[in-house]
């Protein structure tokens, strides 16, 4: 790829393609997803954005708006361009359809967030979403309201296999699935849960390739293990041995001591 994945990209495709994604916290997994063909990625917009921006200047990255973070349309706004200027491709909201119909009129993309939306689970708990008749139907006047708005694209969190199907192919919008079977346009994925890097909750939805909290572990044990060692030569007089060390002639360090009497 030689250029960024853009929105026209994706819509273009959308129907024929299934993309992978994923959610990244730094450039060194940026970078690993992109090396193995992972083009849309997401991430949160700290310190990290732009290493993250560097290391995959190719990849469609949707940066999530914190929660909360903006009150009225044209902070939105300005928060929206400043994630842009950033990096961001896409900026990811959780708020109502009024902060996303505000950004989308000045050509920010964003994407929205139906079915499990961890930043309002207080009103349905963690849990499937849509499993009723009635819940799915709330579900997809969501989609409808976001698509209303302008959303480029939008998550589709645990909803049943056959709702997110229903939703993928009856909206323009992209749709990134998580927890939904394949039935949406990305297969969507949290690096840490990827990777194994914590020790919590894992969503049913989520499937662990590697153990990073062992290898972790075990790096912790390598640092003791070298620190130990480092000290115990210290004490020991084995470091610093010569090599590791500079000095000064005799001849230099008397002219030294000379011209340091003047001082």
């Amino acid at each position: 790829m030689t250029r960024r994945t853009t929105v026209h990209d994706l819509r273009s495709q959308k129907g024929s393609r299934k993309w992978l994604q994923l959610h990244v916290d730094n450039a060194e997994e940026a970078a690993a997803a992109m090396e193995c063909g992972i083009t849309i990625l997401s991430c949160e917009p700290d310190h990290n954005l732009e290493s993250i921006r560097s290391a995959v200047p190719f990849a469609f990255l949707s940066v999530g708006m914190p929660h909360g973070a903006v009150s009225s349309q044209q902070e939105a706004i300005r928060l929206g361009f400043q994630m842009l200027k950033r990096g961001a491709d896409s900026i990811y909201c959780s708020h109502s359809a009024y902060f996303i119909e505000a950004m989308a009129r000045e050509g920010i993309p964003v994407t929205g967030h139906v079915g499990l939306v961890p930043n309002r689970a207080t009103w349905t708990n963690f849990r499937a979403i849509g499993r009723t008749p009635e819940e799915a139907l709330r579900v997809l006047r969501a989609v409808r309201d976001l698509e209303n708005a302008g959303a480029a694209a939008i998550e589709v969190e645990v909803v049943p296999v056959r709702l997110a199907d229903y939703i993928t192919r009856n909206t323009p919008m992209i749709t990134m699935g998580m927890g939904c079977g394949s039935a949406c346009d990305t297969q969507y994925l949290f690096s840490s849960d990827v990777l194994g890097t914590h020790a919590d909750h894992y969503p049913r939805h989520s499937k662990r390739y590697a153990d990073f909290v062992a290898l972790t572990a075990e790096l912790q044990t390598k640092r003791v293990e070298a620190f130990r060692a480092f000290a115990a030569d210290v004490a020991s007089g084995a470091y610093p041995e010569t090599r590791h060390q500079v000095d000064m002639d005799d001849a230099a360090f008397e002219r030294f001591f000379t011209l340091a009497q003047s001082i």
